[in-house]
């Protein structure tokens, strides 16, 4: 990796020092947004306008990733890539901060009607802990895909059929949401695919329960590397946390500087390198689609015993049919495959996963992509799928 080093940097030394240090620092949403709202019948959060720069004091928090070299940085400027495909398919689409922040309505816990973390804070609170990370390094602007739109209205419009609502009469979210923000300027290389380091989280209003009292509310955070041949996820153990539980953004923001801090960068592309070193044969390669498809339908005893493959027959037919077909990842001329191309055929085929599941399968193909390779190389439980 050119100019970067892995070294990582003392974490901030206490909960209460962390937490100052968040709440001293421009909120993104003086980043990303002006104080002006509106009167309506709803609330909703405040508009976008122009990006501003952020200024960072380097000296407040040595960074986790450090040049080598001493060069003047460029300012912290957010920059929409040029992207080759979305990171997630299945039945998401593409919106931008912008319409979350002023378009969408909060939910609430019909309980107490205290509201939810909403998805734009979020992504916000998130964007604000990675500028004391990194503080010196670009980000590009948030890629954000959502789905399962709610749709509902404004109180005064009650009684009117839907085709007589007006525009200002409607209100909607999105019961889930996931995005990802790049790091341009902290790159790598394997086997000829550029990697970029990303970090995201995915938030799903249907794993809270907005019936009840206001709780804990559930997040996911990863930090990890996307390969920009395919747009791919590279997600692994200590750069996830499933269960980010939070009642605040400052909660949120404590947690996710904590995963990035003990994330280590330079083992995770060094166990995906070695993965370009061990090949399939044809013959084993169908044997694991094979054996993968039984797993399915394994007794709960006997599936107990082998570890865990998070995929099911829409996905297996994916990556069977791309073995053959995939531009970037497919077999070579003798029927061979590497584990870099497998384990990049599987994350390809979790992107028609639904957002609430897709980093969980995305990690379980990094883990099944290295339990296949000590079976190649020794006795391990992912025997199973090539025996």
């Amino acid at each position: 990796m050119e100019n970067i080093n892995f070294t990582k940097s003392p974490f901030l030394e206490d909960e209460e020092n962390r937490r100052d240090q968040i709440i001293s620092k421009r909120s993104a949403r003086d980043i990303f947004l002006e104080d002006d709202f509106e009167d309506a019948e709803i609330y909703y959060p405040s508009k976008i306008n122009n990006t501003l720069e952020k200024e960072v004091d380097q000296n407040e928090v040595q960074p986790f990733f450090m040049p080598k070299t001493h060069e003047e940085l460029a300012p912290k400027v957010l920059r929409k890539e040029n992207e080759i495909s979305p990171f997630i398919l299945a039945n998401t689409s593409e919106v931008s901060l912008q319409h979350l922040s002023s378009d969408c309505i909060i939910p609430a816990f019909s309980k107490d009607n205290e509201r939810t973390i909403s998805h734009n804070e979020f992504i916000e609170g998130i964007l604000e802990a990675v500028s004391i990370v990194f503080p010196n390094q670009s980000l590009s602007l948030p890629e954000i895909r959502v789905s399962h739109k709610v749709n509902s209205r404004i109180p005064s419009a009650i009684h009117k059929n839907v085709k007589d609502l007006l525009e200002h009469e409607k209100t909607i979210y999105y019961e889930r949401m996931a995005f990802i923000v790049n790091i341009p300027g902290i790159t790598e290389v394997i086997s000829g695919n550029d990697l970029v380091l990303s970090l995201g989280g995915v938030r799903a209003y249907n794993q809270e329960n907005l019936y009840g009292k206001k709780t804990l509310e559930k997040f996911r955070f990863f930090i990890g590397f996307q390969n920009k041949v395919c747009c791919n996820m590279c997600v692994s153990t200590d750069g996830f946390l499933e269960d980010l539980r939070a009642s605040t953004i400052e909660e949120l923001q404590s947690k996710a500087l904590e995963v990035m801090q003990n994330y280590n960068a330079e083992l995770h592309l060094m166990e995906m390198k070695e993965l370009t070193q061990e090949y399939l044969t044809e013959h084993q390669f169908a044997q694991l689609i094979g054996k993968s498809r039984l797993y399915q339908h394994l007794p709960k005893i006997e599936k107990q015993r082998i570890p865990e493959l998070n995929f099911n027959d829409g996905h297996l037919n994916t990556i069977a049919k791309d073995y053959y077909e995939d531009q970037n990842f497919s077999r070579m001329e003798d029927g061979r495959i590497n584990l870099w191309d497998v384990y990049n055929l599987f994350t390809q085929a979790n992107k028609s996963s639904y957002i609430d599941t897709f980093l969980h399968r995305n990690l379980n193909a990094f883990e099944f992509s290295k339990g296949v390779q000590k079976a190649l190389s020794g006795t391990s439980p992912f025997h199973w799928f090539l025996s």
